[in-house]
């Protein structure tokens, strides 16, 4: 099995509603994403796939929907505010966390027709979340 990993860099605010600790306020990351592509085989130019491919599919949706985006649950009620001043947010079904934005980019690449092996999601220098299928 070949593996290729592609990092990616963004910022985005969010809070965590309920959180016990500090990330119950609102507060942002930058943030690094890990893509792995894994392949069987390697295509006719002896790769899993072009780095710039995983690069112009995945910077497209991380400018569309997470970069210097404010990402709130869909409860939270600071978004008629948000909204009555035309501020940019995205609302969730679940908690932004995270686990659940590896969880979106894994899912969105595959959608584009990557085989991805894991999405890794570092929120601070020193902790991550990883969302791979098994």
């Amino acid at each position: 099995m070949y593996i290729i990993t592609k990092e990616v860099y963004f910022c985005y605010g969010h809070r965590l509603m309920h959180h016990p600790g500090k990330c119950r306020n609102l507060h942002g990351h930058s943030v690094k994403a890990s893509i792995s592509i894994k392949q069987e085989q390697l295509n006719e130019q002896a790769m899993v796939c072009d780095f710039s491919d995983i690069k112009d599919s995945v910077e497209r949706y991380v400018d569309e929907n997470l970069d210097h985006n404010f990402l709130l649950h869909k409860d939270d009620p600071i978004i008629p505010a948000l909204e009555a001043n035309n501020e940019r947010f995205m609302t969730l079904d679940e908690h932004p966390t995270a686990e659940v934005l590896s969880k979106m980019i894994y899912r969105y690449l595959q959608q584009q027709g990557f085989n991805v092996d894991q999405v890794v999601l570092w929120e601070t220098a020193s902790a991550s979340a990883c969302y791979r299928e098994n």
